[in-house]
């Protein structure tokens, strides 16, 4: 895909709440000029642990990515936005999903969706064993608790 002005334009989501927000640098690049598919992961990660961690209240661990699509590629100099939600929260696990869109930095205003994952991290105790997430018969954004 190119920079063209052409690329797809997508509307940023209206159900998520914007987590993160990161420019890339050169040194996150690989030899063809985009950036590494690992360096979005690890903001992919951190971007994902936003919301687990004010149901979790406490420490927690990736446990798994159950799905992660690179839809475009990134480049240096975009900036991107990184939107989560959480789709299911368990016994001791909190699954998100979280939705990364570029702006070239040329066409600032036109976003493009680049990459789309779902994450699960689980609420560890001290010892780095699972432990039950606290459980308010509501939780404050009234996402559902599930088991």
């Amino acid at each position: 895909m190119t920079d063209a002005p052409s690329a797809p334009h997508t509307p940023l989501p209206t159900d998520k709440e914007l987590v993160l927000k990161v420019i890339p640098m050169p040194a996150d690049c690989n030899a063809n000029g985009d950036i590494f598919g690992g360096w979005v992961m690890a903001q992919v990660d951190l971007a994902g642990s936003v919301l687990p961690a004010r149901h979790v209240q406490g420490r927690m661990a990736t446990v798994a990515v159950n799905e992660f699509v690179f839809k475009q590629p990134v480049r240096v100099g975009d900036i991107l936005s990184f939107y989560s939600s959480v789709a299911r929260i368990g016994r001791t696990s909190v699954t998100v999903e979280v939705e990364v869109y570029a702006e070239r930095f040329a066409t600032q205003g036109r976003y493009m969706k680049v990459t789309e994952a779902r994450l699960t991290y689980v609420a560890i105790d001290a010892s780095g064993r699972p432990r039950p997430i606290p459980r308010p018969a509501d939780t404050a954004d009234g996402t559902a608790i599930t088991e």
